[in-house]
């Protein structure tokens, strides 16, 4: 696993260097889904103490297991999952309608949980993939998270299409419109272990990476 960290802290390296950013300033986030505790356990022995997962149940067994570490979802959350969710992730990426934005609000109120939320966008209409908010929705959810006291929109979370380089100037002109509009400090999620890079120099904020840190998969779905 080291080996494999050098490699992407050097990839991360070079596409700030060309883009003049700040490597410390770039958020690598381990995504250990279908990962051993193992293989969680040694990533933490390298450093890292938040992990992303894809699903609600795999996130929760591993929170229940290793309690001092912070996870975060993700992948999509059912509004029947959304309680659960709230009280063992720390930061939910995949906030993407109105109905769960206002089921996590009142959820939070009751479990007086204070959680990170990061809206997650689909800019581009793709038949195959569920999940994202368009733009046109961008204005009720800021309205419904703006009654909590307990959320916090830390900022936009991305999955663009394959070979699809523009899809990250897309997000990052839709992250100054809106810190334009709302006042907030919006951060951007988005680039994953093939396109890193690109995301990178186009403006993220955090990357995503499972295999190209861990290895293979360990665990069966």
């Amino acid at each position: 696993m080291l080996e494999r960290i050098r490699v992407l802290r050097d990839r991360i390296a070079q596409a700030c260097g060309r883009c003049g950013r700040d490597p410390a300033d770039i958020e690598l986030l381990p995504v250990s889904k279908r990962q051993s505790l193992d293989a969680v356990r040694e990533a933490v022995a390298h450093g890292f103490h938040s992990f992303g997962e894809n699903y609600v149940q795999e996130g929760v067994a591993k929170h229940l297991e290793m309690p001092e570490l912070k996870f975060n979802l993700i992948g999509p959350l059912q509004r029947n999952k959304a309680k659960v969710a709230l009280m063992h992730f720390a930061e939910i990426q995949t906030l993407d309608r109105l109905d769960l934005a206002a089921r996590l609000v009142r959820l939070a109120e009751e479990l007086s949980a204070e959680r990170g939320v990061w809206i997650q966008m689909n800019l581009w209409d793709e038949p195959t993939k569920t999940g994202g908010c368009p733009e046109s929705e961008l204005s009720a959810l800021f309205s419904e998270l703006g009654t909590s006291a307990l959320l916090k929109v830390r900022g936009f979370m991305a999955i663009p299409p394959p070979g699809q380089e523009s899809a990250f100037t897309e997000m990052a002109l839709l992250r100054e419109r809106w810190q334009q509009k709302t006042g907030l400090p919006l951060l951007l999620s988005m680039g994953m272990s093939g396109d890193l890079e690109q995301a990178i120099e186009a403006g993220s904020d955090q990357i995503r990476v499972g295999t190209a840190l861990f290895g293979e998969r360990t665990l069966q779905p």
